[in-house]
This record gives structure tokens, sequence and C-alpha cells, in this order.
């Protein structure tokens, strides 16, 4: 029995943060699996993407075959053709849940990292004191997203805000002429794992809603117009083809 638990132990890792972080490195279960991809740097190449709620809370969570978070783009000095690194949850979600006009696009979770800007000033990352310096500091965003051919063939960016229109805008919207969100919740990194936890007025649409994972790069078009923020390489899809067939707690 001593050794059988010291062999479910070493299966994997549990952050806890004021909660346990469920997913474990080595084990998953529920949510989309994937398999391993060798070509893939290994910060980016996704095995497990699992969304559940706790209470009001949903817990999205992702695992990748290295150490999620390591890799960061590099700092280019300037904001026009800059690049973002992110881990997205697209989800079925209306965009409305959170405070866009409802229909949008599709209403996507995530995790960012962009040395060129900052698009949280509501929020310190890196407690200096200055809080319109932490764009490399990984972050969360809700973004909505459609295709634009602007952004290459079957690519997709976030919806831009064309001038003089007045959409509907989180209250935590930074001012990009994009539909962005900062809302400030924080991502948790453990090695091979990455979690969020996100609090939700109305949990219930949460638990009906269905949602995929995605690893991607995007850049900040050089004329910084429409598009403003284009999906410019998609490192990897969790189930392949971007049907978001993940269940919420299943």
């Amino acid at each position: 029995m001593k050794a059988n638990k010291l062999n479910q132990l070493a299966m994997g890792v549990i952050l806890t943060v004021g909660s346990s972080l469920a997913m474990a490195h080595g084990h998953h279960s529920g949510g989309i699996p994937s398999k391993p991809t060798k070509t893939l740097k290994a910060p980016f190449d996704i095995v497990h993407t699992k969304i559940t709620t706790e209470g009001n809370v949903a817990v999205f969570q992702m695992a990748v075959s290295g150490n999620a978070g390591l890799s960061k783009p590099t700092k280019s000095g300037k904001l026009a053709g800059s690049s973002v690194f992110t881990y997205v949850w697209p989800t079925s979600l209306d965009s409305a849940t959170v405070g866009f006009d409802t229909k949008a696009g599709i209403l996507a979770f995530a995790v960012t990292s962009h040395p060129d800007f900052d698009d949280t000033p509501l929020f310190d990352e890196n407690g200096d004191g200055n809080p319109k310096n932490d764009g490399n500091v990984w972050h969360s965003h809700w973004v909505v997203l459609q295709p634009d051919e602007a952004c290459g063939k079957g690519a997709l960016k976030v919806v831009d805000i064309p001038k003089d229109a007045k959409p509907k805008l989180p209250k935590t919207w930074p001012g990009l002429p994009i539909l962005i969100d900062s809302p400030g919740w924080n991502p948790l990194f453990k090695k091979g794992a990455l979690e969020v936890r996100v609090p939700f007025d109305d949990i219930g649409v949460v638990n009906a809603a269905t949602f995929d994972g995605v690893t991607a790069a995007l850049r900040v078009s050089a004329s910084v117009h429409n598009p403003l923020l284009c999906v410019v390489n998609v490192f990897k899809v969790a189930s392949g083809d971007l049907s978001l067939p993940g269940k919420v707690n299943k």
C-alpha cells in the first residue's frame, strides 16, 4: 500500500492557492485530452484542457508537455508589429455574458504575455507601483474573436471597434479600440499546469457551455489599425479542429 500511494503522489503536482489545483501534470480526467506533439515547443504543446466550476467560480485549466508560461515573446521596442503569446479557451458563451454586445463573435478567455505594451491599466501585476509596465507578466483577458481575411486566409482577429461606434463594453475594458476586457484574474502556473479562477454572477451559463483549448501567437498590425490584433500563428488546438467539444464539469 505504501509503495502504491507513493506512485500515485509521483503522478502529478498539486498547487494550492486558496484551493487545490485539481489538474496534475501527469494525470488528467475529463475535459479534452490531446496527444503530445514532439515538433512543437513544449510550453505550448497542449495535452489537456478543462473547465470546471466550484460554486460561482469557473476554473480554467490547461496542461502542456513542458513548463507552462516558460516561453514569452522577445521585446521589439515598439507597439507596431509586436507579438503576443497566449493560452486560450474559446467558448460557446455569448459575448454578452461578460459585458459585450450579444452575438459579437467568439467569446474566449485568454492568458497572455506581450513585453511591448500594457493592456491592464487597472492592475499592477509586477508590483512595482506602476500599472503601465506589466505586459510581459502573464495576465488574463476576455476577447471576442471573428475571422478576417486581412489577417490571413481563415485567420481570426480580436474584433475591432470602428471609429465613432459605441458598443457595449465591460467595466474593466482597457480603452483599446478592440473587444477586449482586462478583468484582473491572476493565472497560476505550476510546471506543466496553468489555472485561472474566474467568478461569475450566473454560473449556470458556464455549466451549459462548451469549449476548446488553443495556444497561439498574435501580432499587432504594422499600421496599428483595423485589424489591430491578428492571430498569426496557431501553435496547437486541443481538439484539432476548433469544434469546441469540451463540456464543463465533464
